[in-house]
């Protein structure tokens, strides 16, 4: 092991050969040590890729609880939100079936736009949803019928005597039978004149037996018309709401004296005006 071994650097150019003698355990001790800082060089580099491998599937697990996380987050809010509109809508709901009339139901009717949670959610989530589309029925069925409501004439559009009823008469100006489409409401001149219906003026100006006359499209099939005024305050295209006046009762046109004439028409005929002065529903 201690016997010398002579090492001999021979170079390529003209330089003279370098020789030394070193044991022969020293050749095995280099080689020991490369070998060994070879291996550590390898297991390290190992190591090291291992290590970043690792965190980068940490960091995309980390990303992935983060997006769970979220959109479990944002599940639950909209579950919370989703039962505070049910809770509202039960509320209205309630508000509104407490009167005690159709009447009141639709007139107090508006269109709006409708805790712990189950560890199955989609059942929630079904449940819930099953909930929304029942009580937007109900707010559908509701607001149409409303519409019905506000275009049906409704109460009197003058109060006063009815002086000739809906029917075969003998006209009291030209002394001849024939079908009177309305009624007449004896009143005097200068009485407001009020819509029984929402709807859009379609007529309002004058004609030669009827005088200044209103007719309004209410929708739903009902018009209502309005004769014999002395002045009128509204225009065709112009909406209404019940209740409004549109104008002051006379007696223009072909009239006996003062006097509202009022008719309903029902898809396109002329219905008894009677059935309608009534204010309740």
């Amino acid at each position: 092991m201690f016997t010398p071994v002579t090492v001999m650097i021979v170079p390529h150019a003209k330089t003279k050969p370098v020789s030394f003698k070193i044991p022969f355990s020293g050749i095995l001790l280099v080689i020991f040590l490369w070998l060994t800082g070879s291996i550590y060089i390898v297991f390290t580099t190992v190591k090291i890729v291992e290590y970043y491998s690792m965190k980068s599937r940490l960091d995309l697990l980390e990303n992935q609880l983060a997006s769970l996380k979220k959109a479990e987050e944002e599940s639950l809010a909209e579950l919370r939100s989703t039962i505070l509109s049910l809770k509202r809508a039960e509320e209205e709901f309630k508000k509104i079936f407490s009167f005690k009339s159709k009447r009141d139901v639709l007139e107090a009717f508006e269109v709006s736009d409708a805790g712990s949670i189950n560890r199955d959610m989609e059942m929630i989530k079904k449940q819930i949803d099953e909930a929304i589309e029942t009580v937007t029925e109900i707010k559908k069925y509701l607001s149409e019928q409303r519409d019905i409501y506000r275009s049906t004439p409704l109460g009197w559009p003058v109060k006063g005597p009815i002086t000739s009823n809906y029917g075969m008469r003998k006209h009291p100006a030209y002394k001849e039978e024939a079908f009177h489409t309305g009624i007449d409401i004896a009143v005097p001149v200068g009485t407001p004149v009020r819509a029984t219906a929402d709807g859009i003026v379609s007529y309002a100006g004058w004609a030669p037996r009827s005088g200044y006359t209103i007719v309004i499209e209410h929708g739903h099939g009902f018009s209502t018309v309005y004769a014999h005024n002395s002045k009128l305050l509204v225009k065709v295209g112009q909406r209404v709401e019940r209740g409004s006046i549109i104008a002051y009762s006379g007696s223009s046109g072909v009239t006996t004296g003062p006097h509202l004439h009022y008719e309903v028409w029902k898809n396109g005929v002329p219905v008894n005006p009677i059935t309608y002065l009534k204010e309740d529903y």
